[in-house]
């Protein structure tokens, strides 16, 4: 009885490290998407009031015009823009693969990663928005997705996995209705 139970219990955590990996993929993959769409075509993201994102960010930081810029200042600041969405891309993979096979095999050092490379990646870019006062849709999803991550690592956490093991046992040895 007792190895059945084990089982079970390790059963349901691994369920929950599937389901925790499944939210990670889908949050950082969109981070991928976006910084790949930064650093490749930067015009094609909009900000606020459906204006290009950079645009919007310079004009609403700056209070001056977008097209008043010279031109190699106009292209330096894209150059810069795409090379933020270029660290974008690469941590989003980077997260995307470490949460798709070490973290999904349960590694502890995946699950630390994860959440060193979320808590500094997903926070600096909102930092980045709001001094840029530059705060739209895809802005508001970073929250989102920051606060899933945390839930999916607070239910996986490594340190905490025999606790929750020896709970769920002793949930399951009761008798229920």
């Amino acid at each position: 009885m007792k190895d059945r139970q084990e089982l079970g219990t390790r059963a349901t955590m691994k369920g929950w490290r599937r389901f925790a990996c499944l939210i990670i993929v889908i949050a950082d993959a969109g981070l991928l998407a976006w910084g790949a769409v930064a650093a490749l075509a930067p015009g094609y993201l909009l900000g606020p009031g459906n204006a290009p994102i950079l645009t919007a960010e310079f004009e609403r930081f700056t209070g001056a015009s977008w097209s008043q810029l010279a031109p190699g200042t106009a292209s330096f600041m894209t150059l810069l823009f795409r090379m933020y969405g270029v660290y974008g891309a690469a941590f989003g993979l980077l997260a995307v693969l470490v949460a798709g096979t070490a973290f999904r095999r349960g590694e502890g050092w995946a699950w630390w990663a994860l959440l060193v490379g979320n808590t500094i990646t997903y926070p600096s870019a909102m930092v980045y928005d709001w001094t840029v006062h530059a705060i739209g849709p895809f802005e508001a999803t970073e929250y989102v997705a920051l606060a899933a991550i945390y839930v999916s690592l607070a239910v996986t956490a490594p340190f905490l996995e025999n606790r929750r093991a020896h709970t769920l046992r002793r949930w399951q040895s009761q008798p229920h209705a």
